[in-house]
């Protein structure tokens, strides 16, 4: 039997054997998922007028994206893709979404608290509220599927969970270099959030509890306190108020991801999670 499965394996092809490479799998994983984002926008631009040019790009990105890592794991890792089973779904980003609007509130109240936002009224309701979803879905799908499905996943299958939790989280936090008003204080907020996500990842082996926490937190910050998210600044939401104060805890141009407020409250919410991770997989019998 043994001889037999030697001769398997001296059998693979070139491809077959280069395709098992962690890194290789990575940076294919990271092409298959994310190529369709810059390949629908460029032809949404160059063939539809701007005004036409309304949710269903991203929408339709947001779909390729799904394909591209289904596509991804069934053909390059070679398993089903369980994270994105249906069953369950709703669920999951709800309590997601939850989360991620509970500590964009929480984060505003401690601000509020300090002096350093200062709330000023309530805009009109609108339905234009709703439009950055379809962008926002497409972010939080894009990003978890590379940064947790693809990256964390092949790193704790090759050097183990802790390593991939902080691989991943500092990649993920580094991806963010570009945006304006980039900091230290805004690696270990990105930092904080990609463990905490990497946490709810093992914690559940399913993405969309991970898509509904970045979805919920985006537009949270964004429409309903109208600040700025990574370094983009805010178009105005449902609240109206202001960040004013030392940058340490405003988190300056880069919003309140860079706060010192948020890189606490995340690592706090980041370290309860983890544990209870670790806690389930120490539960959970090998085969």
């Amino acid at each position: 039997m043994m001889d037999n499965t030697l001769s398997m394996a001296s059998k693979k092809s070139p491809l077959a054997r280069l395709m098992a490479y962690p890194l290789v799998q990575i940076v294919l994983g990271m092409v298959l998922t994310f190529a369709p984002v810059p390949l629908i926008m460029i032809i949404a631009s160059q063939l539809v007028e701007k005004s036409y040019r309304i949710l269903w790009p991203q929408l339709l990105a947001a779909v390729l994206v799904w394909c591209g890592y289904r596509f991804y794991v069934r053909h390059i890792e070679k398993r089903q893709p369980v994270e994105l089973a249906m069953p369950g779904m709703a669920r999951e980003l709800g309590r997601g979404l939850l989360l991620g609007a509970g500590l964009v509130a929480l984060t505003f109240v401690v601000l509020a608290a300090l002096g350093v936002y200062q709330f000023s009224g309530v805009h009109a309701l609108s339905v234009l509220l709703l439009f950055p979803l379809a962008e926002l879905v497409l972010v939080g799908m894009a990003e978890e599927m590379m940064f947790r499905g693809v990256l964390f996943g092949v790193t704790a299958r090759a050097l183990g969970s802790k390593a991939a939790i902080g691989i991943s989280s500092l990649v993920f936090s580094l991806a963010h270099l570009p945006n304006a008003g980039f900091s230290l204080l805004a690696i270990a907020g990105l930092v904080a959030y990609g463990v905490l996500q990497a946490a709810l990842y093992m914690q559940t082996r399913r993405l969309w509890v991970c898509i509904g926490t970045h979805v919920g937190w985006n537009y949270c910050v964004g429409q309903v306190f109208s600040s700025t998210v990574s370094g983009h600044a805010d178009t105005g939401g449902l609240l109206r108020g202001e960040l004013a104060g030392n940058a340490m805890l405003t988190g300056g141009a880069f919003g309140v991801e860079a706060s010192l407020v948020t890189v606490l409250l995340i690592s706090a919410a980041a370290a309860y999670v983890l544990r209870l991770a670790f806690a389930s997989a120490a539960r959970t019998p090998r085969n």
